[in-house]
């Protein structure tokens, strides 16, 4: 071969090379993943873990882009932008979904279980969840797995021992009429405000509290504004992974299969974080100066029982469908 095709050859070898490596790079496709966690916080590692297990599991063809603390928006607008097209994933308390589908307020009524055990069990095996998540692809997105965050509990600038010192109070809540309904049977007034306005809200004396998970407080910094931290428990309130039903529905079989078994680790790997990090961060906290309170909860029970039938009024027979399988996981699974 003369020195001239040599030099032809060459050309054409570094050509289709370079050709091959921009053509992977092309076909690698970035996906938007917004939550209004802090970064380290334990939706934040859990989305860690779910973009690499997505790369991992599709060979590269995606890479899911983390955009966290609400940069992207705060957790409507995040579901909203699912159905837009704006993100491809998001991750947010269930009672943020219900703005879409109503009847998933239905999962924020007060005291439904009593342990992560039992509140995965209705997360997980349900029929009537299940079959209420089943329509969220009718609206523009859904579920793959539900993360962690734990149970409700208050943060307040004041001691909040007993219903009757919430009187007069003004408690921040997201927009969630279970939510709203539990706080006014306790005697709170409510304000209605996204979670990444609460903690200049609580500083500024707009509001007296909050309430989150001890997850989230921690993650949120909330106790640094409102260092009475009471552990009523009152809602359990995980985190369902969403994703747009554009998004699923442009994936191949084997993509969509990949997503699915790195949204079931991810949950895996979340549900561990979260309860086994909660008592350790109650030290912390205590440490760090808060004041953790554990209040007698029969009062805080008896104030919310006329939630049941604020719900009925609104939900009719789904209500007592909901109670009803909430007690039969409880008396399947006790407390020990």
């Amino acid at each position: 071969m003369t020195t001239r095709l040599v030099k032809f050859a060459r050309m054409g070898a570094a050509v289709a090379a370079i050709s091959l490596a921009a053509g992977a790079m092309q076909a690698q496709t970035i996906l938007k993943f917004s939550h209004t966690d802090n970064p380290g916080g334990s939706r934040d590692q859990a989305a860690q873990v779910f973009a690499d297990l997505v790369s991992e599991y599709t060979e590269g063809r995606y890479e899911v882009r983390i955009f966290p603390a609400g940069q992207l928006g705060n957790d409507p607008k995040a579901i909203e932008q699912l159905q837009l097209g704006g993100v491809d994933f998001t991750v947010s308390a269930t009672g943020s979904y219900a703005t879409h589908l109503p009847s998933l307020n239905l999962t924020a009524m007060p005291f439904l279980v009593d342990s992560y055990e039992q509140g995965w069990e209705f997360y997980d095996n349900s029929d009537w969840l299940q079959g209420e998540f089943a329509k969220l692809p009718e609206v523009g997105f859904r579920v793959l797995a539900t993360w962690e965050a734990g149970f409700r509990s208050f943060t307040t600038t004041f001691p909040l021992n007993s219903p009757a010192d919430a009187s007069g109070r003004k408690m921040r809540v997201f927009p969630n009429d279970m939510i709203r309904w539990t706080m006014e049977a306790i005697g709170f007034q409510t304000v209605v405000m996204p979670v990444t306005d609460v903690y200049l809200a609580i500083q500024q004396g707009t509001v007296d509290g909050q309430e989150n998970p001890v997850d989230t407080i921690v993650s949120l910094k909330f106790a640094e504004v409102a260092p009475n931290v009471t552990l009523t428990r009152h809602v359990y309130s995980p985190l369902p992974l969403t994703i747009a039903e554009a998004t699923w529905q442009s994936f191949s079989e084997a993509d969509q299969a990949a997503v699915l078994r790195a949204a079931a680790e991810s949950s895996a790997f979340s549900r561990d974080l979260v309860r086994n990090s909660e008592a350790a961060q109650l030290e912390q906290l205590a440490a760090d100066g808060a004041t953790i309170i554990t209040p007698e909860i029969g009062p805080f029970r008896d104030a919310v029982a006329s939630v049941y039938d604020q719900a009925r009024g609104v939900y009719g027979d789904q209500v007592d469908e909901v109670l009803a399988a909430a007690a039969a996981i409880r008396e399947a699974m006790p407390v020990e």
